[in-house]
């Protein structure tokens, strides 16, 4: 197994608390809000912690899909949040797992900014594709910002 790491940052108007708890805290009943092709997120196997497994249910062409998430850790003090992607749709073939540790910090004019690191664990030495590497990105885009959208629309939210 190899593991092939990517970096990525993005900014929000959007406060880091405000952002936070969206993204983390609340993301099980925000991101139905927000985002309509997703159906429900239950937990199958934890407490809502670290080591807790997700699955994640939405709609894509028409079919209802899922993803399997594991929460590997939770620092609300730093604003950090990590999680790996194990089972499901999002999993492709050539990989064990694909592991996002999140940090948020101050941003200009109120806002955030967002650190990513994306680890990706293939199940050979091969690297990803970068025609799966370039939809996976613009998939978790689509739903930041449909996020975002929410929660400037919802001012109040918090």
């Amino acid at each position: 197994m190899a593991v092939f790491t990517f970096e990525d940052q993005t900014t929000s108007p959007v406060a880091p608390p405000t952002l936070y708890k969206a993204l983390v805290k609340d993301a099980d009943n925000l991101i139905p809000k927000a985002v309509h092709s997703f159906k429900s997120a239950e937990i199958v196997e934890g407490n809502g912690g670290p080591g807790t497994i997700k699955k994640i249910s939405f709609l894509e062409d028409g079919e209802t899909k899922f993803v399997l998430h594991k929460i590997e850790g939770i620092d609300e003090a730093n604003l950090g949040y990590s999680y790996s992607i194990v089972g499901g749709v999002a999993l492709p073939d050539t990989a064990e797992k694909i592991t996002i540790d999140t940090k948020l910090s101050d941003g200009p004019n109120g806002g955030s900014v967002v650190k990513l690191s994306i680890k990706y664990h293939s199940k050979g030495d091969a690297p990803p594709k970068d025609e799966e590497l370039k939809a996976d990105k613009a998939k978790s885009d689509v739903l930041f910002k449909a996020i975002e959208a929410y929660l400037l629309a919802n001012p109040h939210y918090n």
